[in-house]
């Protein structure tokens, strides 16, 4: 990895603080006001609330909302750090453990302080993020029991209903809703899951209370494209991702997956987008978990949105009928468009998919490949349409590999 950069309001990159080998130290966080004493937990929830933090985890519900739920649910609570990022083109999460996770395990603090918790779990699947989160555990027992849960690294496992389940010594499987974790969690009891990266801001809005709205509003993004190697990168909200294509030098980029695989493939017009969840999901996108992958001037989209849905038909937890036939149908349909072998009815079938497969899954895999179909069909019927009468340079050059491509390493 190159680097990882921070921008200015004025969207200047400076570089984030360089971390200690094996990750922040618990003196070297202390200096940092980190573990400052705790506001009441009242005034730290209207804090939340009024800096309108949303979670990073990709749905970006709002945090005070979820925590004040949770604290007026009846019974003990249960407090969640959600590590496990599934999403292939994101690194933030497994950065924070790995390099901050005292910042990680201060906002785990917190949070149960908000929501009366009695045990907390760290949940994650990265074996470096593991040691320094125990690492940390050591340097700063915690106020409350909390336990390291390890699992497999899927693209399902940080689904929340999911994490509950392995938690409570499953397999970590979406499970359909009602109730949700908030509702009835690990052990039956009310349940925060909260993403990693949510929990930092909360973290930092309680150490630096006179930046609350710009620690609220700023995302850690992850840049990916080919030719060059990915960047994590702190942005405020508002930032153009021609701001961002153009630091890390995929500005001239035909198009742009999306929020990871949630927000799909855009093209036209993705230079006028904004790092912002409503204007993103206006477009017909997503922030999701803030990763863009950008795709080379040479590269076809039709093979970025082939290879992006074969990723999610292999990642099905394989328990929704509709989801394993219809991550299947979706991500066939579009190979066999990439490798220039569909008719018109493929094209009307992957339309109808799109709209009709949206929400028949029990977390949001399906969602995401039914949305890669729908933007491809949206910004580029054109090149679907060529691929119908003549064999594509690009797709014959890089045929679908089921997502490998995607994957981002950790810095």
């Amino acid at each position: 990895m190159t680097g990882i950069l921070s921008l200015t309001p004025q969207g200047q990159p400076t570089a984030l603080a360089p971390q200690p080998p094996g990750g922040e130290d618990l003196a070297r966080y202390r200096t940092r006001g980190g573990y400052a004493p705790a506001p009441a937990p009242d005034q730290l929830l209207d804090r939340i609330a009024t800096a309108g933090l949303r979670g990073r985890g990709g749905a970006g519900f709002p945090a005070a909302v979820k925590l004040r739920t949770v604290r007026d649910a009846p019974g003990d609570t249960v407090v969640v750090a959600n590590g496990e990022e599934g999403e292939p083109g994101s690194v933030k999460d497994r950065w924070l453990l790995r390099h901050r996770p005292h910042l990680v395990l201060d906002g785990l603090r917190l949070a149960a302080a908000v929501t009366g918790a009695r045990r907390g779990y760290v949940y994650l699947a990265d074996p470096a993020a593991e040691a320094a989160v125990r690492r940390a555990l050591t340097e700063r027992p915690p106020e409350i029991p909390v336990e390291v849960v390890v699992t497999e690294h899927t693209y399902v496992a940080g689904e929340e209903s999911a994490v509950v389940r392995r938690i409570d010594g499953g397999p970590a499987l979406p499970t359909a809703k009602p109730p949700r974790p908030f509702e009835r969690g690990v052990g039956g009891a009310p349940t925060l899951v909260a993403n990693v990266e949510t929990l930092a801001r909360v973290a930092l809005l309680t150490s630096h209370p006179d930046a609350a709205a710009a620690v609220a509003t700023t995302h850690l993004v992850t840049i990916a494209g080919p030719g060059s190697e990915p960047v994590l990168v702190e942005a405020p909200a508002g930032t153009h991702l021609k701001t961002l294509a153009d630091l890390c030098g995929h500005g001239r980029a035909p198009a742009v997956l999306l929020g990871g695989l949630f927000g799909g493939v855009h093209g036209t017009g993705w230079t006028d987008l904004r790092l912002d969840h409503d204007e993103l999901a206006a477009a017909g996108g997503a922030l999701g978990c803030g990763a863009l992958h950008f795709l080379a001037p040479g590269d076809c989209p039709v093979d970025a949105a082939a290879d992006a849905a074969g990723y999610l038909a292999a990642q099905s937890a394989r328990q929704c009928g509709v989801c394993v036939s219809g991550t299947r149908a979706l991500a066939g349909t579009l190979a066999a468009v990439a490798r220039g072998e569909s008719g018109e009815e493929d094209t009307e079938k992957l339309r109808r998919w799109s709209t009709q497969l949206p929400g028949r899954g029990a977390c949001g895999l399906l969602d995401a490949a039914a949305r890669i179909a729908a933007t491809l069909l949206g910004h580029f019927p054109d090149r679907v349409e060529d691929h119908r009468h003549t064999p594509c340079p690009g797709c014959s050059a890089a045929p679908p590999r089921d997502g490998d491509r995607l994957v981002v390493a950790v810095p």
